[in-house]
């Protein structure tokens, strides 16, 4: 492996830090309702309510759970998508509907659906894995267990579907789509150094550890 690999990443991640505290300190004031969450929810219960559902693009996958993510990390992925960073038209749809008050309402009410705590450490991988992840200085953002990111903005990703993983992280390789693809150089940077078969190594990895993610089913008609 490169030794400047890992300076390299953490001088990213102070970067990233940086940028998301900046980001962190416009939205103070704005206060999350888990009740007025479940109330706005009915957009999302559709994929994101519904255990095995699939995406079909950019190809099919399993949408990702998002019960169990920080508020924060959900509040900034729907930002995302609302000013294009997150190139997905079924969301950015969605998100572009949405106050920043609606956002802040369902992040506080998905963040309150915590499934069972994660262990400290995340279970050992294969060898091929772990040099991979080490290679990606994955629990640099996300953490020993990947399910304690040292940002709350950052997602968790331990147990996360390997599918969506996969394509996630295939997404912020892609340049000049103008409907795949995401837009962040910190993950971009990372992403690009694997190629297609280490990514599904990585993805299949994280998927199998421990989680605090979850679906929860919610009814169709309430």
């Amino acid at each position: 492996m490169n030794p400047l690999l890992p300076m390299i990443a953490r001088s990213l991640v102070a970067v990233a830090t940086f940028f998301v505290a900046a980001a962190s300190a416009q939205a103070q004031g704005v206060t999350g309702d888990a009740q007025a969450g479940q109330k706005k929810a009915d957009m999302c219960i559709g994929c994101h309510g519904i255990p095995g559902y699939q995406n079909s693009f950019p190809e099919i996958h399993k949408v990702p759970m998002i019960s169990g993510q920080s508020d924060k990390y959900i509040v900034s992925a729907l930002t995302a998508y609302q000013k294009g960073d997150r190139k997905h038209p079924s969301m950015r749809g969605i998100a572009g509907s949405l106050s920043e008050q609606d956002m802040a309402d369902l992040a506080a009410f998905y963040s309150a659906q915590a499934g069972k705590t994660a262990p400290e450490t995340a279970k050992a991988a294969d060898v091929a894995a772990a040099a991979l992840v080490e290679k990606g200085a994955c629990a640099s953002c996300h953490g020993a267990n990947f399910s304690k990111p040292i940002d709350p903005s950052y997602p968790k990703i331990a147990g996360q579907h390997a599918d969506y993983l996969y394509v996630a992280l295939k997404a912020y390789t892609v340049e000049g789509n103008k409907v795949v693809g995401r837009n962040n150089a910190i993950m971009a940077g990372i992403a690009k150094q694997f190629s297609h078969a280490e990514m599904k190594s990585i993805a299949k990895y994280l998927s199998t550890l421990d989680s605090e993610l979850a679906v929860v089913p919610q009814a169709r008609f309430r």
